[in-house]
């Protein structure tokens, strides 16, 4: 897999169930490729119907292939609740270069919960030499530039 950039603008979610029968849902995302974390804003009364519009980045820079999206119910009082988790392969946006906005199925324990929307964009990073210097010829220790480019 190409090293790169994976934008992800995180841009709403519906039809989400929570778990507190007296107060509404207070959803919150927390996204996550492999060891990378990034954590929205708690959209705090948007109930089961959020809109956040907001873009993070990860490097992308082995074989993982997977964007992880837990949905998560922010409670004052007592342990935030999870709702769900969705996860995104990213294999077609490293191709494609990007995904327009997509609702994903939000899933907790095999049933569904919802569904979330979001954007993907892969930036690859740059080559790290020229063309220039691809020409030239390594002789036993001392290198020629081929001249002719």
């Amino acid at each position: 897999m190409p090293r790169g950039t994976l934008e992800v603008v995180l841009v709403s979610a519906k039809g989400l169930d929570g778990n507190d029968f007296l107060s509404s849902v207070d959803p919150y995302v927390i996204l996550r490729y492999r060891a990378q974390e990034h954590k929205s804003t708690v959209k705090e009364g948007d109930g089961s119907s959020p809109k956040w519009n907001e873009s993070f980045l990860f490097t992308v820079s082995d074989s993982a292939s997977e964007l992880n999206l837990r949905i998560m119910d922010k409670d004052h009082f007592s342990k935030d609740d999870f709702l769900g988790e969705a996860i995104i392969p990213i294999d077609a946006v490293v191709a494609e270069g990007s995904i327009p906005e997509t609702a994903y199925n939000v899933v907790k324990d095999e049933d569904y919960r919802g569904e979330i929307k979001v954007a993907l964009t892969f930036t690859p990073e740059p080559e790290r030499y020229d063309d220039r210097y691809k020409a030239e010829e390594n002789y036993g220790g001392w290198t020629q530039f081929n001249r002719d480019i």
